[in-house]
């Protein structure tokens, strides 16, 4: 009698491994696609930024004097003392 239950406790304990590793797998492969999907996604959202950055500079180039002074006061790389050099060459 407790080989019974025994065996039936077994059976049940592989039935329900087989289920979780069934769908613990599932889980990981739609993570897997979903990552992969996005991988694509932002590459190909670069080479378009980068097609948009070299059309909008072949049809718009700048003047050589303004391309090395950057005007954005906002800018972590902007510098007052060439921007004002450079408005000072501008209007003397």
């Amino acid at each position: 009698m407790s080989s019974t239950g025994v065996n039936v406790l077994r059976w049940s304990a592989l039935a329900v491994g087989v289920f979780y590793g069934f769908s613990h797998q599932r889980t990981i492969t739609t993570t897997q696609r979903a990552a992969h999907e996005q991988h694509e996604y932002e590459q190909k959202q670069k080479l378009i930024d980068q097609a948009k950055a070299e059309f909008a500079k072949q049809k718009n180039p700048q003047p050589a004097s303004q391309s090395d002074v950057i005007t954005d006061v906002n800018s972590p790389k902007f510098d007052l003392e060439k921007y004002l050099l450079q408005v000072a060459k501008e209007n003397p």
